[in-house]
């Protein structure tokens, strides 16, 4: 079933845009809110947002940094450097980076639920590399084919991945690190979230302008839900009751109800990619790929705490 994006505009509005560095894309936020990190893929660096000020301060970071996670206690962030073979560790006190070899080609980080490992998906070797977060050592895994975002269910059981060439999801078990499930979605999908109950994973498809639902007891997509143009990052709120995602070409943000899959928008220009939810769910963070911006949505009602976050991607803009 598809079901068709309600052409109304959403309630939430633009309250604050932060100048960065050049062609953001991967954001994040930390667990207490304070700061979101938006990475700069054209200037190999990270721009740390304050929350409250709205102030950005820049670090340098590896070669064409893509996606970024946060450890589960705030303490570390994980960046892809796409095109040096590597993510960068940062200490998000002292700034300090820690620099550790994966595959070819990076782009999507997750971190799992009790912070021990981060799993980073190689787009151009279709692997993924296990990084022990304490020994920041690596093991491989084969993956699919193109595989970009990556997102760990909430019991740290399964890793949902993109492949962007078969267009295709894979399941991986983080106990065994076997694919146990690959499931068919849209045309060229990007980005993956999981709600905050674990039932159901969000995929954007950015060929066809659609997202797709999947449950993950039954490994079936349920529903197809058009959005906006060229979808690319995908957030849901703590509360799991809205999911947000962002039309590169579009300009715009789908804000999808999970319990209806209806969609509402917000205009937002310069390219959305993209997009992280604070704990409080009281504000959604959008980086602008062409506007080397961040946009700050406030969300009309406030949700329960928690924190979902952000995209990989695995073809940037030009």
């Amino acid at each position: 079933m598809v079901l068709a994006a309600a052409p109304t505009t959403h309630a939430d509005t633009v309250t604050t845009t932060i100048d960065v560095g050049d062609y953001p894309v991967g954001v994040a936020i930390t667990p207490g809110g304070t700061h979101a990190y938006a990475i700069n893929h054209g200037g190999d660096s990270v721009s740390v947002i304050d929350t409250t000020a709205h102030t950005a301060t820049t670090i340098e970071v590896g070669n064409g940094p893509g996606d970024v996670a946060i450890t589960p206690g705030g303490t570390h962030t994980y960046i892809t450097n796409y095109y040096d073979n590597t993510v960068s560790v940062l200490d998000t006190t002292t700034h300090a980076i820690t620099t550790i070899d994966v595959g070819q080609k990076p782009v999507g980080v997750a971190i799992t639920p009790n912070g021990t490992h981060a799993y980073v998906t190689n787009s151009a070797d279709n692997t993924m590399s296990v990084i022990g977060t304490t020994a920041h050592t690596a093991t491989t895994i084969d993956i699919g084919n193109g595989p970009g975002d990556v997102a760990i269910t909430p019991d740290g059981t399964h890793a949902y991945i993109t492949n962007l060439y078969d267009n295709t999801v894979s399941v991986l078990d983080t106990t065994t690190h076997t694919v146990t499930t690959t499931i068919d979605v849209g045309d060229k999908p990007k980005a993956v979230a999981i709600t905050p109950d674990g039932t159901h994973a969000y995929i954007t498809n950015s060929a066809d302008n659609t997202v797709s639902v999947i449950g993950t007891t039954t490994h079936t997509v349920t529903t197809t839900i058009d959005v906006g143009h060229g979808p690319s990052g995908v957030a849901i709120t703590p509360d799991g009751t809205h999911a947000y995602v962002t039309n590169l070409y579009g300009d715009t943000v789908s804000v999808i109800d999970t319990a209806t899959h209806t969609a509402t928008t917000i205009d937002i220009s310069n390219g959305p990619y993209g997009v992280a939810i604070t704990p409080s769910g009281t504000h959604a963070y959008v980086t602008n790929y062409s506007g080397h911006s961040v946009s700050v949505i406030a969300i009309e009602q406030a949700q329960s705490t928690g924190s979902l976050g952000s995209l990989g991607s695995l073809a940037w803009p030009s």
